[in-house]
C-alpha cells in the first residue's frame, strides 16, 4: 500500500482500508484503500496538491444510486458528506450550495428564503454533488434546470468556475471533457411573495408525502436503479414482467417500487448486481426493452479482482 504523507496543515480525517458499506445507501461493499474527509473546501483543496498524479481518485457524496463492488475501491476515496454542507445566498441572488448537502436539504433551504423552482429536489435521495454529475431529477424537475454556475475542483486542487455551456446535458447523464470534480453549485431561482412562500412549504411537504407513500423509504436502497425509458416506465415494466419480491441471496426487488431494489440485511454487493443483470435480462426477453442503468457499479470484484465497466 502507498503511503501517502500528509502536510500538517490539512485537518481533514484521512483513514486506511475503511469499510465503504456504512458510506452508501444500500449498506454494502468492500473497503477504500484510503479515504479522505475534508474538513472543508480549503483543505480539500490541499489535500488534493499532494496527492501523486497517478493516484486513482474516487468521489464519494451520499452513496445514492451507486453500487461498490465487494472487493471495495483502489487509491482514495474523498467523502464530501459531512464536509461540503455550506449553503447561502449570494449578492447576485443565487443560492450557493456546496457538494455535501443532501438534495433535500437544499430544498427546504430555497423553501425558507421565498424561492421557487427547487422543490422537486426533496424527491431525491443524494447530494447535490451527485445530483450535479448525472443530472438528478424527480417529480418532472431536473437539477440542471437550475443551474447558474457551477464550482469544480481539479485533481491538483485548483477551483474553477464552469458554466453550464461548458457541459453536455441531458437525461440523467452529464458530460465534460475535462477531468474535474463538483464541489458547489449557484441555484438561480424565483422569489415569490410572502403569501405564496406557504404554499412552497407545503409543496415541498406533499412532493416528500408522495415520495414515502410510493417507495420503500427505511430500508436500504439506491433510489431508482434503472431509467426510465422514452415512452413509459423502468418500474411499469419490471412490475409487468412480474419481478417484485424476485430475490438474489438477501437482495430483493420492491414489493412497494419496482424500480427499487432493496438490501433485506444480508445482501452483498454480489447479490444486488446480480439481481440487477437478471431484472435486466427478464424484462428484455419479456417485454423487448433493454432497460439502461441509473445506478452505476464501480469498484473491485472481491474473487476475481475484476473493476467494474
Amino acid at each position: 500500500m502507498m503511503a501517502l504523507e500528509m502536510n500538517m496543515q490539512t485537518t481533514g480525517e484521512l483513514l486506511l482500508n475503511e469499510p465503504l458499506a456504512r458510506y452508501t445507501t444500500w449498506r454494502v461493499g468492500g473497503p477504500a484503500e484510503r479515504l479522505y474527509k475534508p474538513a472543508g473546501l480549503q483543505d480539500l483543496s490541499l489535500f488534493l496538491q499532494q496527492l501523486p498524479a497517478d493516484e486513482p481518485l474516487f468521489w464519494l457524496g451520499l452513496g445514492s444510486n451507486l453500487l461498490i463492488r465487494d472487493g471495495g475501491i483502489r487509491g482514495t476515496v474523498v467523502a464530501t458528506q459531512g464536509a461540503l454542507t455550506e449553503m447561502a445566498m449570494t449578492v447576485s441572488g443565487t443560492v450557493r450550495v456546496e457538494a455535501g448537502v443532501t438534495c433535500a436539504k437544499a430544498a427546504r433551504f430555497c423553501s425558507a428564503q421565498s424561492l421557487v423552482g427547487a422543490e422537486f429536489l426533496a424527491g431525491i435521495p443524494g447530494t447535490m454533488g451527485g445530483a450535479l454529475a448525472m443530472n438528478a431529477g424527480a417529480f418532472g424537475g431536473e437539477t440542471w434546470n437550475l443551474v447558474d454556475s457551477v464550482e469544480t475542483i481539479d485533481r491538483y486542487g485548483h477551483i474553477h468556475v464552469r458554466r453550464p455551456a461548458e457541459f453536455s446535458v441531458a437525461y440523467r447523464s452529464v458530460k465534460a471533457d475535462r477531468d474535474e470534480w463538483f464541489v458547489a453549485v449557484h441555484l438561480q431561482l424565483q422569489s415569490v411573495s410572502a403569501e405564496q412562500e406557504d404554499s412552497i412549504k407545503k409543496n415541498v411537504k406533499a412532493l416528500l408525502a408522495k415520495r414515502n407513500k410510493s417507495q420503500p423509504i427505511g430500508q436500504p436502497s439506491c433510489g431508482s436503479v434503472f431509467r426510465n425509458p422514452t415512452d413509459g416506465y423502468a418500474a411499469e415494466l419490471i412490475e409487468k414482467t412480474g419481478l417484485k419480491g424476485l430475490c438474489v441471496g438477501g437482495a430483493c426487488v420492491s414489493d412497494k417500487h419496482a424500480n427499487f431494489i432493496i438490501n433485506t440485511g444480508t445482501a452483498s454487493a454480489s447479490d444486488i448486481e446480480a439481481l440487477v443483470y437478471k431484472v435486466e435480462d427478464m424484462v428484455y426477453q419479456a417485454q423487448g426493452i433493454r432497460l439502461q442503468r441509473e445506478v452505476r457499479i464501480v469498484g473491485e470484484d472481491k474473487l476475481s479482482g475484476a473493476s467494474a465497466d
